[in-house]
Parts: structure tokens; sequence; C-alpha cells
């Protein structure tokens, strides 16, 4: 317990899901969290447990995209914490279809939020945090991050590119000597309600109408044979977030039941 206490921590995407997980798991740790999203009813669905639990939470309503919000909410963080510690870039939404079919205009609102939204929370949150003395930077990627996946061309593009901004952001903040550091999450196939967001472009198996069933895609693909859970993958957020990663920058933190490290052989 109290693994982060003291500590002040922005989770952008925190209405639900992995966001909402980090949030709670944060807080429980002794953090101060402030939580946006543009689900205002969710956020704060979210901030009532968190009290409830005993923990202190924020809400602010924000769009990752606006680059004029990002400084108005940094600048509240800051008033009303008093500092800036840990931020878990982790607003993002999925597309799929494939790519020869995907608008321009899908294309660019994935981009804009998943890309975007990433770099506009490093540019705005690094100064606050150097302010404080230092700080951790977590930013969700994903499994498709690391590998391609076919009708999630875009998506791949979105969360490769972030694994990558991260690294280099790594290196910018040791270079300044700002005691900040920069890594990467990649989930696999988690339970979250992402799944039922999805826009699928018929790309969904045949017989298949509608939505896709997190568990039964883990029995097919997760060597573990099960969906991960948000809190799994708020589990090693913590770890990024506290000290007990304090050699760790530029890297990444890989949590998806064994998909990326290659296929096994079923029995029956």
């Amino acid at each position: 317990m109290a693994q982060v206490e003291g500590k002040v921590a922005l989770i952008t995407g925190a209405a639900s899901g992995i966001g909402a997980a980090c949030a709670e798991t944060l807080a429980r740790e002794g953090a101060k969290v402030v939580l946006t999203d543009i689900d205002e009813a969710g956020l704060r669905q979210v901030a009532d447990r968190i009290v409830k639990a005993g923990g202190t939470a924020i809400t602010l309503r924000q769009d990752v995209t606006d680059e004029a919000r990002w400084a108005e909410v940094v600048a509240e963080a800051e008033r009303k914490c008093g500092r800036l510690d840990i931020l878990v870039s982790n607003a993002g939404i999925g597309i799929m279809v494939p790519v020869l079919q995907m608008s321009l205009a899908d294309w660019r609102r994935q981009t804009a939020i998943n890309l975007d939204g990433v770099f506009l929370s490093v540019k705005h949150c690094v100064p606050a945090m150097a302010r404080a003395g230092g700080g951790s930077i977590i930013i969700m990627s994903s499994l498709a991050g690391l590998r391609g996946a076919a009708g999630l061309a875009g998506y791949c593009a979105t969360k490769g590119g972030v694994r990558l901004f991260a690294k280099a952001v790594a290196l910018e903040c040791a270079a300044a000597n700002l005691n900040i550091r920069v890594n990467t999450v990649h989930p696999g196939i988690i339970a979250t309600p992402i799944w039922d967001k999805i826009p699928s472009g018929g790309v969904l198996p045949a017989g298949q109408n509608a939505g896709f069933d997190p568990e039964a895609m883990s029995q097919m693909a997760v060597p573990l044979r099960r969906a991960g859970q948000a809190q799994d993958i708020a589990n090693g957020v913590l770890y990024l977030a506290s000290d007990a990663s304090a050699y760790m920058t530029g890297s990444e933190l890989v949590i998806d039941g064994g998909m990326f490290s290659g296929n096994m052989p079923r029995q029956a």
C-alpha cells in the first residue's frame, strides 16, 4: 500500500475501462487523482467510488485533441493539488476497418485522439512535472503497437507511433536532466467496454453480426486462454508510476497473456 503516497496523477480517458481502473488503483495507493474524459457522468461515478474508499479525486471534462483545454487542465491540476507527478496518457479509440475501406475522416479522427492527444499530454504535462522535480509518464499503447493486425492498420499506426514517440521523449527528458521517466504499456485482449464501441467496418467473422467477445477471442489467441482485466493493466501502470520502476525509461511493459511471445500449439 501507499506506493504513490503524496503524488498527484492525471489520468485521461478515466471514465471507464482501463482508465478508471488506473485511477482507482493510484488513488488507493495514496495519490491524488485528476480524472479527465468527455464522459462526465462516467467520471463522476469513478470519482464517487474513489472518494467513498477514502481517496481524493478531481474530475475535469476534456477533449484530449483540444490544446487550449490541455493548458487549462494542467493549470487546474496544479492549482488544486499543488503539483503534478504522474501522467497516464490513456484516452484512445479503436476503429476496425480494412485500410482500403477506411475513410480519411476516420483515419484523422483516430489519429487526432490516439496520437495527437498523447503528444499534447506530454507537451503540457512535462513542464508541470519538471516544476515538481520530476515524475513518471505512462503512455497507453497496445499489442497492436508492437505487431500488425488485419483490419487495424489505422489503429496500429497510432499505437506504434506513440511507442516510438515515448522512447524519443524519454531520451529528451533524460538529456535535459528533468528526472522524468517515460514508458509505454501494451495491453493484449482486455475485457473492457471498448469492445462494444469499436466500429467493425465489415471485418467481423462470418456469421457474426455485431460486437466482439473478448473471452471467445482469448480462447483462440491468448496462451493463457483468458482475457485480461482492466486491473491487470492498472497493476502495471502502478508499477511504472511508483519508485519501484525508478530505473525504467523508454521501455515497454507488455501485458497480454503471452500473445506477443508467439504461437502456442493447442491441445484438446
